[in-house]
């Protein structure tokens, strides 16, 4: 019996290294792009977690103290927990997530405070009098803790509402207006931009004319036609959005099909019999996704910032479901005044995951580029 011995070869010689590692291995070099992947993904946690995470976790983040309203970062008072008039349930993990918490209790903020007996004596706040002591029997507040410290990181508005909280939950309409609406765009830019491309003819004539068409609408006019015939709310944004940018893709993809209906791969395809959709989706569009990730990226950041400036114009997302562009709209006023950064705040974040998200696309670009 003959042993066959094979000579030991090196990981380099027998290492198969795909298009994804290698493009994962450029992206890693490029910190901007790395930075920003990090961010974008604190971002989605942030916005996935949303009600378990914020210190205003009632619905919409939508708690009106007005006694405390246009307060500094980093304020902070007691409030004294009043148990609600009616029976409020505590709702599961899961919708607490997705639509948080209705208040279980009522809060009064207050100066002052001591306990005597069985009744706790309050000040309410800012009011210096003495006379203003208000007693509070502890069996009728049926509260664990009556007397509770809150923090405000980043203060409060107009109506008294946690500035953070609102910030923290408008990322949530942010990226799910991205996610949605490049969704939409990619289905319907990749379908009518690979049938173009590799049908040419009359049907490349006639989709290339609507590709013209609607490439010539200003974007922000078209957006908001849209708007105006689906009406305003939350889902009505996503679609407006996304039946804007199937534009950019589907140019790109058509150009990019018509160079590759011509390779000799294509050709053996149609001499073993494929028919024309299995060569498209199956040979054509997977050596497009590299192209149609990076198109992605770049509309992810445009989709931001439509939903802001749509919502900053009062026909996106509707109060009180909080937007990064509603704040800036809510509180652009106070530019000029001493809380300018009510607007500033919502602002830096909407420039912030902007830039993040194109750097992301200029890092992908970069790391896709197989002349580098």
């Amino acid at each position: 019996m003959k042993f066959k011995f094979f000579k030991k070869r090196t990981p380099k010689e027998y290492q198969a290294v795909s298009l994804s590692s290698l493009t994962w291995k450029k992206f890693k070099k490029e910190s901007q792009g790395m930075v920003s992947i990090i961010y974008i993904g604190i971002v989605i946690v942030i916005a996935i977690l949303g009600y378990l995470i914020t210190p205003d976790n009632s619905p919409y983040c939508n708690r009106q103290q007005l006694e405390i309203a246009l307060r500094k970062p980093g304020f902070k008072v007691e409030m004294l927990q009043k148990k609600q008039d009616r029976e409020i349930k505590k709702e599961n993990f899961l919708r607490r997530m997705l639509f948080g918490q209705p208040p279980l209790y009522q809060l009064v903020p207050i100066e002052k405070w001591h306990q005597r007996g069985d009744s706790l004596y309050v000040l309410l706040f800012e009011q210096s009098d003495m006379e203003d002591y208000i007693a509070y029997s502890l069996t009728d507040l049926k509260s664990v803790e009556p007397v509770k410290t809150y923090h405000f990181p980043l203060g409060t508005d107009r109506y008294g509402r946690d500035v953070l909280s609102q910030l923290m939950m408008g990322s949530r309409v942010s990226i799910s207006v991205g996610f949605i609406s490049v969704f939409i765009a990619l289905v319907i830019g990749i379908l009518v931009g690979s049938i173009a491309g590799f049908y040419r003819g009359k049907v490349d004539d006639i989709l290339l004319y609507l590709i013209n068409v609607v490439w010539s609408i200003p974007t922000l006019l078209l957006v908001i036609a849209i708007s105006f015939a689906l009406g305003k709310g939350f889902w009505q944004i996503f679609i407006a959005i996304g039946l804007t940018m199937w534009v950019d893709v589907a140019r790109v993809v058509r150009g990019q099909t018509i160079s590759l209906r011509e390779k000799d791969f294509i050709e053996a395809g149609k001499a073993l019999g494929f028919n024309n959709f299995h060569l498209i989706f199956k040979h054509i569009l997977p050596n497009l996704w590299g192209t149609i990730v990076v198109i992605a990226a770049s509309n992810f950041s445009s989709a931001i910032l439509m939903e802001a400036g749509l919502s900053f114009l009062g026909i996106g997302v509707q109060p009180p479901m909080p937007s990064w562009g509603t704040m800036i709209k809510e509180n652009y006023a106070y530019i000029v005044l001493d809380n300018a950064y009510l607007a500033i705040i919502p602002g830096l974040a909407i420039m912030s995951l902007v830039l993040a998200f194109m750097l992301m696309g200029s890092a992908l670009r970069n790391a896709m580029d197989v002349k580098s």
